[in-house]
C-alpha cells in the first residue's frame, strides 16, 4: 500500500464497496494524508501516520480509539434532540482483524476513517465569525473529553514542555550539525531574551494551581472542520497529539495560528501581525464553551498563552533549521528559517497587545 492504489486500500479495512479514486489531501506537515472515494459514494480520509515522529503509534491509535469512543458515548446520549451533533467526532474504521490500522508490506502503519461531508478547513483565519466556531469547537472538545478518567498515553513526551524545547534547542546550537548556527545571531537573541518566559506555566502546574487535562495540542485553525452552510466549528481533527496537557497551551495555540494574517513560512514579515479583533473573536468563542470547566487561574493566564505558544512554536522551527530540517516537511532550504522568523515577529506583536488583551479578558470573564 506504499503507492497507495485502489485495490489495496479496498482490501485494507472492513469498508463495503471498492475504491475507485484516490487523491493527496489536506496541508499538514507530518502525515500523509488521502482522500479516498467508493464506489457506494461515501469517503474516507487515509493517513500514513509518520513513524519518526510517532514512534509508537498503536499507543497513539489506542488514544484516538478512547477519545473518538468518548465523545461518540456523548453523541448518541444526545442524539434524540440535536442530531447535528452527528459529525461533531471522527469515526475510525477497523481492520478485518479489529484493529484500528494496518501495516503495508513496506511497513508503512496506515488508518483510516470517515470524510465529513459539508465542512472544511482553512489555514488562514478570514473573519472574526471563523475564528469564534474554531474556538468555539476547540473550548467544546476539551468540555466533551474533561470527563474522560483514562489519562492517555503520552504520543510524544514533554510536547508542550517549553523549557525542555529550550534545551533541545541549545543543544543542537552547541552541535550544529549541519553548520548553520552562524546564520541565527538575531533569533537566538531574540529566545534568550524570554528565557524566563518559558517555564511560567510550568511552575504554575508544579505549585498545584494548574490542572492537568485531556487536551488536543495541536490546535491550528485547520484543526476544525467549519460547516460550509452554517459557518459553526463542526470537528476537530488531527487527534495525534490528543493527550495529557494544559488548556492553556491549547488556546495559545489558537491565538498563534489565527490571529496572524499570512501564512506561517512568509517571507513579508512587515505583514506579520496580532489581529486583536481575531483574538477578540477567538476569546469570546473559546469561553462560550471551555468556560464552563475552567478555574480563574486558567482564565487568567489565556493572553500569555498566545506568546508563549508562539514562542516556543517558533524555538521548534528553529531547531529543527539548526539540526538540519529532520521534523518538519520543508520545500526549500531556509523553511523552518522562515518559520521560525513568522513566529518570531507574531510574538513580538502579541506582547505589544499584551495590555490590551488582559483587559479584554477580564471584562469578558477571565
Amino acid at each position: 500500500m506504499t503507492k497507495l492504489n485502489p485495490d489495496q486500500v479496498s482490501g485494507a479495512f472492513d469498508i463495503a464497496g471498492r475504491a475507485t479514486g484516490f487523491m493527496p489531501y489536506g496541508t499538514g506537515h507530518i502525515n500523509d494524508t488521502f482522500l479516498v472515494t467508493f464506489d457506494t459514494g461515501k469517503r474516507y480520509i487515509f493517513q500514513r501516520v509518520n513513524t519518526v515522529v510517532f514512534r509508537d503509534p498503536e499507543t497513539l491509535m489506542r488514544n484516538f480509539v478512547a477519545v473518538t469512543n468518548h465523545i461518540g458515548a456523548k453523541i448518541a446520549a444526545e442524539q434524540r434532540n440535536h442530531p447535528g451533533t452527528r459529525r461533531r467526532s471522527l469515526k475510525p474504521a477497523r481492520a478485518y482483524d479489529g484493529e484500528p490500522f494496518v501495516r503495508d508490506e513496506a511497513g508503512g502503519f496506515w488508518r483510516c476513517y470517515e470524510f465529513i461531508d459539508g465542512a472544511r478547513t482553512f489555514d488562514i483565519v478570514e473573519n472574526p465569525g471563523q475564528a469564534f466556531a474554531a474556538a468555539a469547537a476547540f473550548g467544546g472538545f476539551q468540555h466533551d473529553l474533561s470527563d474522560l478518567r483514562t489519562r492517555l498515553a503520552e504520543t510524544i513526551p514533554d510536547f508542550h514542555n517549553t523549557p525542555a524545547r529550550l534545551a533541545a534547542l541549545e543543544t543542537a546550537v552547541r552541535q550544529d550539525v549541519a553548520g548553520r548556527v552562524r546564520n541565527v545571531g538575531s533569533e537566538l537573541d531574540f529566545v534568550m531574551a524570554r528565557r524566563e518566559l518559558c517555564g511560567r506555566l510550568i511552575r504554575l502546574q508544579q505549585a498545584g494551581e494548574l490542572i492537568e487535562r485531556t487536551t488536543h495540542n495541536d490546535t491550528k485553525i485547520n484543526n476544525v472542520l467549519i460547516d460550509d452552510v452554517s459557518g459553526t466549528g463542526v470537528c476537530v481533527i488531527d487527534l495525534d497529539t490528543v493527550m495529557p496537557g494544559l488548556p492553556r497551551y491549547d488556546f495559545g495555540d489558537m491565538v498563534r495560528s489565527a490571529t496572524n494574517p499570512m501564512p506561517e513560512d512568509t517571507r513579508d514579515l512587515d505583514r506579520v501581525e496580532m489581529r486583536s479583533d481575531i483574538f477578540e473573536a477567538l476569546l469570546r468563542g473559546y469561553l462560550s464553551t471551555a468556560g464552563r470547566f475552567l478555574n480563574s487561574v486558567e482564565k487568567s493566564l489565556l493572553p500569555f498563552s498566545g506568546v508563549l505558544i508562539t514562542l516556543e512554536i517558533g524555538i521548534r522551527f528553529l531547531t529543527d533549521y539548526v539540526s538540519g530540517d529532520v521534523y518538519f516537511k520543508t520545500s526549500r532550504p531556509e523553511h523552518n528559517l522562515d518559520r521560525a522568523r513568522v513566529q518570531f515577529k507574531l510574538a513580538a506583536s502579541i506582547e505589544r497587545h499584551l495590555g490590551e488583551m488582559e483587559k479584554l479578558n477580564e471584562s469578558i470573564g477571565g
